[in-house]
């Protein structure tokens, strides 16, 4: 008895967790999980400044944002990205 249970238990819990992974695999804008919208559909897409990195390393991608900042932002395969956003006197608005 203690078995059935115990096997019973493992595969809800094996079934929950499956079930989270896979719903926070979705990018999805009602769950707020998706891109920030852009007023006019129109956002700054000038290309970035892109530091390669040897391999393990994640590259960095430098950019003016907004007026008088500038975003540092690094990829990361196994991870969240790294982003940095500080003050730039050469970032004119």
């Amino acid at each position: 008895m203690r078995r059935v249970r115990a096997s019973v238990w493992a595969a809800a819990l094996a079934l929950t967790a499956g079930s989270l992974l896979v719903g926070c695999s979705q990018d999805d804008d009602k769950r707020g999980m998706g891109d920030a919208p852009v007023q006019g559909r129109k956002g700054d897409d000038s290309p970035a400044e892109v530091y390669n990195m040897p391999d393990g390393f994640g590259n960095l991608a430098t950019k003016c944002v907004g007026h008088g900042f500038r975003a540092y932002v690094t990829t990361n395969a196994g991870a969240p990205s790294n982003v940095q956003i500080v003050e730039d006197k050469t970032c004119a608005g």
